[in-house]
């Protein structure tokens, strides 16, 4: 599964995927844009695939656009191509898996670095990391969804804030507005992103597949359509194998062994 820019590697039913352009800090190519949505459509299908990290090599998680890309008139796809086939689709992936993806900021997260990452359902960073919505610094607008999740995550006035003056947003910062889940230390950040993925792997994947429709919907739905999708979903959610195996286990009083179906 892996590429040049794309590292892939699977273990305990964890796929860690690795942004791999470290000499500019991970920021996106058409090449990798591509390439990553190739490697989170490969992991949607396996089924040995029952949790995903999305993370950085390098110093940084991502830088978002490559600047060098937009400015050489050989490469540059143009605006339109880079959001319809770039960063819209990797998005929707993000949002549509119905695995648990987490978002390990290892260092600076910027542009659509950061809302790539604020899009996916857990957010850790070590004490390094850092988030910048870095468009208004070259006259863009956010783009990657930041404007329909960030406000969702720390309110409508600080979003604002943060996108008009792109301040610079430490990760003791973004864990106090709720911007993120946890923060980690450095010397610690891969193996407490591994414990928590590994977690997340052996838990009822099929549970938290629909947990995460819930979500999803819960942001335009309204009360009687929300509560009406929750009883569909518990329904399809109480004939798996998963919650068999969940009250099994109560009642034996045991740890359950969930297979993730």
């Amino acid at each position: 599964m892996s590429s040049n820019l794309i590292e892939v590697r699977i273990e305990n039913n964890v796929a860690w995927i690795a942004l791999n352009r470290p000499e500019v800090f991970n920021s996106f190519n058409r090449e990798m844009a591509l390439q990553l949505q190739t490697t989170l459509d490969d992991c949607n299908t396996n089924s040995n695939v029952r949790a995903l990290v999305l993370t950085g090599n390098g110093k940084a998680f991502c830088a978002g656009q490559d600047l060098k890309e937009v400015t050489d008139p050989e490469l540059n796809p143009g605006f339109r191509k880079i959001l319809e086939e770039h960063y819209n689709p990797i998005i929707q992936k993000i949002r549509t898996i119905e695995k648990p993806i987490i978002a390990a900021v290892n260092g600076v997260a910027a542009g659509a670095g950061a809302n790539i990452a604020l899009a996916c359902d857990i957010v850790v960073a070590s004490e390094q990391a850092s988030f910048i919505q870095a468009f208004s610094k070259i006259g863009l607008v956010p783009d990657s969804a930041g404007t329909f999740f960030l406000p969702r995550l720390i309110g409508f006035q600080k979003a604002s804030a943060l996108m008009m003056l792109g301040d610079k947003v430490t990760a003791p910062e973004a864990l106090t507005m709720g911007m993120i889940y946890k923060i980690f230390p450095i010397a610690l950040f891969e193996e407490e992103v591994k414990t928590l993925a590994e977690n997340l792997a052996q838990m009822p994947t099929k549970a938290i597949g629909l947990t995460k429709r819930l979500l999803n919907q819960s942001m335009h739905n309204n009360l009687e359509q929300q509560l009406k999708l929750e009883s569909d979903l518990q329904i399809e959610a109480s004939s798996s194998n998963d919650y068999n195996e969940g009250v099994t286990a109560f009642v034996e009083k045991r740890k359950p062994e969930f297979k993730g179906n």
